[in-house]
């Protein structure tokens, strides 16, 4: 029995992950499947990369090598058009620096098993040492080194079991977070597969499967595939289809298969030098995306299941308590103005990372709202899976359906902001600030805080906000792209706002430094003068984001203060500012809008500055190094 299932098109790749795996078996070249699939999951940030094909009455055929998919090809070219099972990886180093013999995937001790793997065991050491005395031998630093011996352990001491068996077994005395895929040489035709908190898709076929980490390898192939679930794995052969079980109790698992509405197009460049600036220039309909059947102008009202579902709940709560990490946790700072001035609920900002093992104060009278464009951080995981144990109510803003944070929430908003391959997020960005928008001015108006005048007011400039944010790209692009020559050369870099806008100063600050390896900071204005102030001189570049409305006296006072000391003054100003326009070096210009959504149309041309800044110095846009767009393990 099969279970059809339509999810919205857009978010069906779980975009945000570390390393990637691809695995065929089917009638196709199997070479030319899995390369083609690794340079569809480079975006994911990696440092090595590896392939493995066999065929029956053969061993295992495979490559691997510090580097690009592109340096794998080089060295392996002889295997194509030889093979129709296989599976490749691209890795990003956790356990051993990046090397060959680090890289995926890995032998087991007799060469007759392999794997790859996502993720970390973080029992590794100890089952190390157990098989070390038992006479098993390593070559690599790797954690998944130890897997695939672990399966050749169970198989040799217990020579009456399958495979898929051994695996299963394996898999119950490891802990940690994982996707593998795994080939015995004596069990041809048959991938053997697993997850526990990092995601794996199944494609089907006709005659053939695919596996990988997301849809992006197999989406020109087929439009129906599995996410593997929590603790499932799943024996995929072409004799007898997709054997999906639980990992613990070996129980037969009933498939929901997904129908892939993604097209091809949305996963390429589209004609555009990088997936960055595709995006980038994609806000326009990623906000539109992200409002459209919510923010109903024309009927006065905002729709939302999740929270009207839930408002007495939410606007009964002691506080909110927003969690995210990087990029989502800037917006989450902005999302706390937003709640705080709307519908005057506290908001506390957490980093992911650092709220679990403070022994935060959690109760049932808490809201806790997660932010994730993938909806798989594992720090935000964590977080979300103490409060829920404390008995917070909790709230998902993700990117991807089904994803796990998706599933763990009580209720929640997708951004439906597309798929999103550049590690420096952007358009997600702006599509989360747009869905606390929503959040902010529902409650407001429910509770009463916000009067109709007020809240018609804020919801016809919040629908205004695609027409504006068209223009941003349209007037600023050649400008900026023009101006971030004089800073190819630049050491540091400065950001300052106010208000709503400090969060603004602090992605645009992170935009340069993680694509363009410019240290950049990012600070509240007032806050110049306790410190970063010192560090002014002629070489310091200060971006300063300076809207009419909110503080605008006092960002005067701050430019002032800058030119007294020679610093190079970006001034981001709303169109016809006079006063700091005339102070400043160069000039970005704006529309205006209400203070509350300004950060949105801000951040679009410090998208363009850290992107061609970055471009200028020769930099990898798309995958900056040391970086993936998610980062699964904590």
């Amino acid at each position: 029995m099969l279970i059809i299932l339509n999810i919205f098109a857009t978010n069906l790749i779980p975009i945000k992950n570390m390393c990637g795996i691809v695995g065929y078996t089917g009638f196709q070249d199997a070479y030319e499947v899995i390369i083609n699939g690794l340079r569809r999951l480079e975006y994911r940030g990696y440092d090595s990369a590896g392939i493995v094909l066999d065929k029956e009455h053969s061993s295992f055929q495979f490559a691997k090598t510090k580097g690009k998919v592109d340096d794998l090809a080089a060295i392996s070219e002889n295997f194509k058009g030889k093979f129709n099972i296989g599976m490749g990886h691209t890795r990003w180093a956790t356990h051993g620096v990046p090397s060959n013999t680090n890289a995926h995937p890995h032998l087991s001790n007799n060469k007759k098993i392999a794997l790859i793997h996502n993720g970390i065991i973080e029992n590794y050491d100890t089952i190390k040492t157990m098989l070390a005395e038992k006479g098993y031998t390593f070559q690599s630093e790797t954690d998944t080194e130890v897997l695939v011996n672990l399966i050749e352990y169970f198989m040799n001491k217990n020579p009456e079991i399958d495979f898929p068996t051994a695996v299963r077994y394996a898999l119950n005395e490891v802990h940690g977070a994982y996707a593998i895929t795994v080939m015995h040489d004596d069990f041809p035709g048959i991938l053997v597969v697993g997850r526990l908190g990092s995601p794996l898709a199944i494609g089907l076929g006709e005659n053939e499967y695919f596996i990988a980490s997301d849809a992006s390898p197999f989406v020109e192939f087929t439009k129906e595939a599995v996410y593997l679930e929590e603790g499932h794995m799943a024996t995929i052969s072409l004799e007898k289809g997709v054997d999906i079980r639980t990992i613990t109790e070996n129980e037969k698992i009933i498939p929901e298969i997904q129908e892939l509405k993604l097209s091809l197009e949305q996963i390429e460049k589209g004609g555009y030098e990088h997936f960055m600036l595709k995006e980038i220039f994609e806000q326009p309909k990623s906000i539109q995306d992200t409002l459209r059947g919510r923010l109903l102008v024309n009927e006065g009202i905002i729709k939302m299941a999740g929270i009207w579902d839930n408002l007495e709940k939410i606007n009964q709560a002691k506080r909110i308590i927003i969690i995210a990490c990087g990029t989502s946790w800037h917006a989450g700072l902005i999302g706390e103005y937003l709640i705080e001035e709307f519908a005057r609920i506290p908001v506390e900002v957490e980093y992911a990372s650092e709220f679990r093992y403070r022994n935060p104060i959690i109760t049932d009278k808490d809201i806790v709202i997660a932010i994730s464009q993938s909806g798989e951080t594992a720090d935000t995981m964590a977080a979300l899976k103490l409060a829920k144990e404390k008995g917070a109510f909790i709230y998902g803003i993700c990117n991807v359906v089904d994803s796990s944070i998706a599933r763990i929430t009580d209720a929640g908003s997708y951004t439906h902001a597309g798929p999103e391959i550049g590690v420096a997020s952007t358009k997600a960005f702006t599509a989360q600030l747009a869905i606390l928008s929503l959040i902010a001015l529902k409650l407001g108006k429910h509770n009463g805080n916000l009067s109709n005048q007020e809240f018609m007011k804020l919801i016809t400039e919040l629908d205004h906000l695609l027409q504006k944010v068209e223009q941003v790209l349209q007037s600023t692009h050649e400008i900026v792209k023009e101006m971030a020559k004089d800073f190819v050369d630049v050491q540091n870099f400065l950001y300052l706002g106010r208000g709503y806008n400090f969060p603004t100063a602090l992605e645009g600050a992170l935009k340069l430094k993680e694509i363009s390896y410019i240290h950049a900071e990012g600070y509240p204005a007032a806050e110049m003068k306790h410190g970063p102030i010192a560090l002014i001189d002629e070489n310091m570049p200060i971006v300063i984001i300076a809207p009419k409305q909110g503080h605008y006296d006092k960002i005067v006072s701050n430019v002032q203060e800058i030119k007294a000391r020679k610093g190079k003054i970006i001034a981001l100003v709303n169109k016809g500012d006079v006063q700091v326009s005339s102070m400043a070096d160069y000039v970005i210009e704006f529309p205006e809008t209400s203070e509350c959504f300004s950060p949105i149309l801000a951040s679009v041309p410090l998208q363009l500055l850290a992107y061609y800044v970055a471009v200028y110095r020769g930099a990898n846009v798309d995958q900056p190094r040391n970086l993936a767009k998610s980062v699964t393990v904590e």
